[in-house]
C-alpha cells in the first residue's frame, strides 16, 4: 500500500498519469507557478530575510516553507524544470535558471537540516550562492510576468489569495 502524505498535502486523492505518477491536475500550472516565484523571492532577498525571517515577523513562514514551496508540487527536487517548460517555465533559460536555485538552496538544506534554524541557513558558507541562483531565477520569472522584482516579498496569505480557484 502506498501512502499519498499527510492531510495537509497537496497530492492526496485521486491521482493522474503521465509525469511518473505525478498527479497533474492537482493544482493549476499558474498556481504552481506563483508559488515558486514566492520561495524564489523570498529566498533571493537577504534584506527580507534579515528584516522577517531572522526577526521572526509572522505571516511569511521560514526557510523550510519557502523550500517547500519551492518543491513540494511541482517535484522539482525529483527532476528538472526543464519538463515544465510551456507550462510553468516560459522557456529552458528560465527552467535551467530554477534547476540552479534549487539545487543550491536543497544542497543547504540537506546540510544543516530542514528544522535549523534560519540562523543556520544564513551561516551556512554556500548560501551567499544559493541566494544569487534564487535572485537570476527570480528576476528573470518576475519580469517575464511584467512584474517588479524587487517589490518585498507578499505574505502567504496574500499568496493564498492569489492562488485561489476561481
Amino acid at each position: 500500500m502506498t501512502v499519498q502524505g499527510s492531510d495537509s498535502s497537496s497530492r492526496r486523492g485521486r491521482r493522474s498519469s503521465t509525469m511518473g505518477g505525478m498527479p497533474l491536475n492537482d493544482m493549476p500550472w499558474w498556481r504552481w507557478r506563483s508559488n515558486v516565484r514566492s520561495a524564489l523571492h523570498m529566498l533571493s532577498d537577504p534584506v527580507f530575510q534579515r528584516d522577517v525571517w531572522l526577526a521572526g515577523v509572522e505571516g511569511y513562514g521560514d526557510v523550510t516553507d519557502a523550500v517547500y514551496r519551492l518543491v513540494e508540487d511541482t517535484w522539482l527536487d525529483n527532476w528538472s524544470a526543464e519538463k515544465y517548460v510551456g507550462t510553468i517555465f516560459r522557456d529552458s533559460q528560465e527552467a535551467a535558471l530554477v534547476d540552479t536555485a534549487v539545487l543550491r538552496v536543497l544542497r543547504i538544506m540537506h546540510q544543516v537540516g530542514p528544522d535549523a534554524q534560519v540562523s543556520a541557513y544564513l551561516a551556512n558558507q554556500g548560501w551567499p550562492e544559493a541566494v544569487r541562483a534564487a535572485r537570476d531565477a527570480h528576476v528573470r520569472m518576475s519580469m517575464a510576468d511584467g512584474e517588479d522584482p524587487d517589490a518585498p516579498p507578499r505574505t502567504l496569505e496574500v499568496l493564498a489569495i492569489m492562488t485561489r480557484s476561481a
